[in-house]
């Protein structure tokens, strides 16, 4: 098995997708009107307009409801790129943090609300037994 991508539906794929093109530095490959993806090694994370859910099961999905869901994304410096993101994300969450388990997170919400984790491992979290806590995990 393989995760292969994540996908957010959304009432407004424009706007949500030239989002994380700024936030991540990353050109979306946009294969319909209403579809995109920002492709990286590790995964995709994809966006597909709401026009798209009645294709999915109707009432299957909807834009702007969850409430569950962090996207995790590892960054170099996440301390460096914090005052980068003033001028694209409106709500901040907290500001870089250094979590229990040793990574430095920032997080904020997308356009539509979703919860972004931007986190940096740092040197504590790598210290100790690897099973005990895993340090892509923010």
């Amino acid at each position: 098995m393989e995760l292969t991508a994540t996908r957010i539906i959304t009432d407004d794929l424009p706007r949500i997708v030239d989002f994380y093109e700024r936030i991540t530095g990353i050109q979306s490959v946009r294969l319909h009107e209403l579809f995109a993806e920002l492709r990286t090694e590790s995964g995709t994370l994809a966006f597909a307009s709401s026009a798209t859910i009645p294709l999915l099961g109707e009432g299957s999905a909807e834009a702007r409801a969850n409430r569950s869901v962090i996207l995790d994304i590892r960054v170099d410096d996440v301390d460096a790129i914090y005052p980068t993101l003033h001028d694209v994300v409106d709500e901040f969450v907290n500001e870089p943090t250094t979590m229990p388990w040793g990574n430095r997170s920032l997080l904020f919400r997308d356009p539509d609300g979703n919860l972004v984790n931007f986190f940096t491992p740092t040197p504590a979290a790598h210290v100790g037994d690897d099973d005990a806590i895993d340090s892509t995990i923010s």
